[in-house]
C-alpha cells in the first residue's frame, strides 16, 4: 500500500490543522500510526488507530489536544490537531502496519510510511 500524507502547513499557537492520510488500496487490513520528527530530534510517536476506529492511542503530550480517525470507505485516516502548540512543529508522517487490531508505538512494526508534511506553528 502507498500512503500519502497531506495537509501540513504553518499556523499559530493555539490553532487547529487536520492532517490526511491517504491510502492507495483498501485500508481497512491496516493500522494506522502517526509520527512526527521535530528538527534536530528523533521520530516520535504520535497516534494510533486499529482497522476499526475504535480503539486508539496517544502519546501523552498530545491527548485531549489531537484526535485520530479513520473513513475506510475513503481509504483515508486523519488528524485533527487543536490547540496547537510550537512545540508540536514537525514533520508528520502517517504509516501502517498488517496487524489491524493492534495498537503499536513501535516504528519497525509499521510495514508502510507515506512523505511526510510539515507542521510548523509559530508562537
Amino acid at each position: 500500500v502507498q500512503l500519502q500524507a497531506f495537509g501540513g502547513g504553518l499556523v499559530q499557537a493555539g490553532g487547529s490543522l487536520r492532517l490526511s492520510c491517504a491510502a492507495s488500496t483498501r485500508f481497512s487490513n491496516y493500522a494506522v500510526g502517526w509520527f512526527r520528527q521535530a528538527p534536530g530530534k528523533e521520530r516520535e510517536f504520535v497516534a494510533a488507530i486499529t482497522w476499526s476506529g475504535s480503539n486508539t492511542w496517544y502519546q501523552d503530550s498530545v491527548k485531549g489536544r489531537f484526535t485520530i480517525s479513520r473513513d475506510n470507505a475513503k481509504n483515508t485516516a486523519y488528524l485533527q490537531m487543536n490547540s496547537l502548540k510550537p512545540e508540536d512543529t514537525a514533520v508528520y508522517y502517517c504509516a501502517a502496519h498488517t496487524k489491524p487490531t493492534f495498537l503499536v508505538a513501535e516504528e519497525r512494526a509499521y510495514n508502510y510510511w507515506g512523505q511526510g508534511t510539515l507542521v510548523t506553528v509559530s508562537s
